[in-house]
């Protein structure tokens, strides 16, 4: 789907505000609110707004240590891959799990209570994950940025490469 400076402007608004009523969104995009909600539910129809969510303060909820853990496995095999991905999505505490390129194989953000949360996931989940050769773990210590994609700049080279 091509998007126009329209359609940009409306993620660009879901992005800063997703609660965002379609009044409000038509009237800060100058469009009908039947026009507006046209181009919303294309938006979603075409996967480029695949969804909304909340966002959560973890501190708030008792997670209070952000755990980056890599894995790397023994084989690349499909069997090996599909049946690690098919544990480490049992595991509630990961929260992100990213097949990688490089050194390590996948890359996963845990959400704990603090560093004996991590060890209890660790000896319950993590160390029975399937094909694990290799697991090495840092702890943020505290979050510099944290925002949404970088609309601007991909608009700018999105409308470079389509026109």
């Amino acid at each position: 789907m091509k998007l126009d400076k329209i359609d940009l402007a409306i993620v660009r608004h879901l992005l800063a505000d997703a609660r965002i009523t379609n009044a409000q969104l038509a009237d800060r995009i100058s469009l009908s609110q039947s026009a507006c909600l046209r181009r919303v539910q294309n938006l979603e129809k075409s996967g480029v707004i695949i969804g909304y969510r909340a966002l959560i303060n973890e501190t708030a909820l008792g997670f209070r240590a952000n755990a980056t853990t890599r894995i790397t496995l023994d084989s690349q095999s499909e069997e090996v891959l599909g049946a690690f991905e098919a544990q480490v999505a049992k595991c509630p505490n990961v929260v992100v799990c990213d097949l990688m390129s490089g050194t390590s194989d996948y890359l996963l953000r845990i959400m704990t209570n603090d560093l004996h949360d991590y060890e209890r996931i660790h000896k319950e989940y993590l160390s029975k994950l399937p094909g694990v050769a290799r697991i090495e773990t840092s702890f943020t210590l505290r979050r510099v940025v944290d925002r949404p994609v970088g609309l601007d700049r991909l608009v700018k080279q999105y409308s470079q490469d389509h026109t």
